[in-house]
């Protein structure tokens, strides 16, 4: 038996239509960057993402907690997952070695640093494209939208600016997909709305 989950195509990818239709903006004032210091493993990875955390390292490193210096001394910036998968490094098997607090607030100093122009990577793209996650497979890549309890303020929050998924992440799914890509996915968007 084969279920019928409704989807997009767009040039090799295949989007989850949760993409357009589920709304979301963060909120950092009530979850307090909870994703940078939840869950049991670490932010994918590229290999070029490593090279520039690896560079980046140095700019960074007074920003980072002691616990995520130990951790980065001991093994660096990233270690593989049980999918054999490279991932940020994390400190009590949970927290982002990245992850330093403001004011009560988790951030990412990768992020920090960008925004102070010290480095022209904002931070890797699986972090930036959260809530959507993308999965590589031999002919397409699957654009799914994933739900997290510690989101559910953001969740709200998209609803309340009625702002979906997609609008959202505008900027990372140009930096994944490039301009023409997105501005397809805008185009299906609309006409999906009219039927």
């Amino acid at each position: 038996m084969f279920l019928s989950i409704p989807v997009l195509q767009i040039e090799d990818t295949i989007l989850s239509l949760d993409v357009l239709d589920e709304q979301f903006v963060c909120d950092l004032s009530a979850c307090r960057g909870a994703c940078c210091v939840e869950g049991d493993a670490g932010a994918p990875l590229t290999e070029p993402e490593i090279d520039a955390l690896e560079e980046l390292l140095p700019t960074i490193i007074d920003d980072l907690p002691e616990a995520s210096r130990e951790v980065i001394a001991r093994q660096g910036v990233f270690y593989f997952d049980p999918e054999n998968e490279p991932v940020t490094s994390i400190v009590n098997g949970r927290e982002c070695v990245f992850a330093y607090q403001e004011q009560g607030v988790w951030k990412c100093s990768v992020e920090k640093a960008y925004h102070e122009g010290k480095t022209d990577f904002i931070k890797p793209l699986s972090c930036h494209l959260y809530p959507i996650r993308v999965k590589q497979f031999d002919n397409f890549k699957a654009v799914n939208y994933h739900r997290w309890k510690i989101c559910e303020c953001a969740v709200d929050n998209g609803k309340k600016l009625k702002v979906p998924v997609y609008r959202f992440l505008k900027t990372p799914l140009i930096r994944a997909f490039g301009k023409e890509w997105y501005d397809q996915l805008e185009i299906a968007a609309a006409e999906l709305k009219l039927k």
